[in-house]
């Protein structure tokens, strides 16, 4: 008697409609995903926002640097002193952000720095990073980003 060699087709339809099943299963799991990595992006960027404003206001203090007026470099960066705190168009750079485009958009308007991660496209997304008001009033950096805002 000759041994029997391979698969029946019955078994091979078996283990692909396991497969699919499992697919079908699994593939809601992984489309989430970006919009959790979205999420820890942008509050990555928020400690990086609040972490170089902090550096930067401690530089501005112990190298007695008028806390409305004057710059310092920073790691390189040149830093403008805005009531004791850095403008909000040099805060990207400071906090190692990149350019605009590169991993997050950046809009710079007025006294405010918005980040949001590339691919985010509902508006509650992002980061804002807002001037000292005056010397009395620290910046701000305010993370406006929920789970499902990020998908």
């Amino acid at each position: 008697m000759k041994k029997q060699q391979g698969f029946t087709l019955i078994e091979l339809i078996v283990v692909i409609v396991i497969l699919g099943i499992l697919a079908a299963t699994a593939l809601p799991r992984f489309a989430n995903l970006q919009g959790d990595a979205r999420l820890a992006s942008v509050q990555g960027a928020a400690g990086a926002l609040r972490s170089a404003a902090a550096i930067a206001h401690s530089t501005f203090i112990v190298r007695n640097t008028t806390l409305t007026t004057g710059t310092e470099t920073i790691e390189g960066v040149t830093a403008t002193n805005i009531n004791g705190y850095p403008a909000d168009s040099e805060m990207a750079a400071l906090a190692g952000l990149g350019a605009t485009g590169v991993n997050y958009n950046l809009t710079a308007a007025g006294t405010t720095l918005t980040v949001s991660p590339i691919g985010a496209t509902a508006a509650n997304c992002n980061v804002i990073y807002t001037e000292a008001a005056d010397s009395a009033t620290p910046a701000t950096v305010v993370l406006n980003a929920t789970q499902t805002g990020c998908q």
